[in-house]
């Protein structure tokens, strides 16, 4: 991991030269929950200016990126960077508490991120998330194999969610996924039984057919719920 990151670093440096103002890694290779089978590199590169120029200089660059099985870095200006927090509340609220700055200045541990549109973003995804599932899972009630993947898919997803419902409740959340869960648990009294399963089946601690995903579909729905209703109700207080 490290001996990519300085590559890239110094690739950026050589495509951007004065116009690269900073390199942040973020994420979990930031958090130090890092899983080279499991987890990406994420960059944020922020430059002075992004024009075709420098989309151009960083074609190649990215494209080397991104054949090492990394997202693109994510492409900003400082200007943008400062006014968007707002639009982009969760992702800049983990930016902030889980970075690494890899060369350039620190733009990331001054950003404010706006409660206002951190709750309403959490909701939201939330909902949508709920929402997708439902939809997805009307199509796979009838195969347990299409039904066991589409809950495994999710549930990373919604671990992330249930840490920025804990952060919006003031708890000081965990990063583990499992820690997680554990701490959902004692706030929104959920039941973490369907969650860890999943974990497990996601882990490959736990074979398929060992999985019953229809057992863990009404709990996993309900917990899901608890959570969003708790966030909900954080608006009305």
């Amino acid at each position: 991991m490290e001996k990519a990151l300085l590559h890239l670093v110094e690739r950026l440096q050589k495509a951007f030269g004065s116009r690269l103002v900073s390199v942040v890694l973020y994420g979990s290779a930031a958090a130090g929950d890092y899983d080279p089978k499991f987890s990406d590199l994420n960059v944020l590169c922020v430059l002075a200016e992004i024009t075709p120029r420098e989309l151009s200089h960083g074609e190649d660059l990215f494209r080397w990126w991104r054949e090492r099985g990394n997202p693109s870095p994510l492409l900003m200006t400082e200007a943008e960077l400062a006014s968007c927090a707002d639009c982009f509340a969760i992702e800049f609220a983990d930016i902030r508490r889980y970075h690494r700055l890899l060369y350039g200045k620190d733009v990331v541990s001054s950003l404010v991120v706006d409660g206002r549109y951190y709750r309403a973003q959490v909701e939201h995804d939330l909902r949508a998330k709920l929402l997708r599932l439902r939809q997805k899972a009307v199509a796979a009630c009838s195969d347990p194999d299409l039904l066991r993947r589409l809950l495994a898919d999710s549930v990373s997803t919604f671990c992330v969610l249930f840490r920025h419902a804990l952060a919006l409740q003031g708890v000081d959340p965990p990063l583990a996924r499992r820690d997680v869960i554990q701490r959902a648990r004692q706030q929104f009294a959920i039941d973490p039984l369907p969650f860890e399963r999943l974990l497990d089946l996601r882990q490959e601690r736990l074979k398929p057919r060992e999985v019953d995903p229809h057992a863990l579909l009404a709990p996993y729905l309900a917990g899901i719920s608890a959570v969003i209703d708790a966030v909900d109700r954080l608006e009305k207080t």
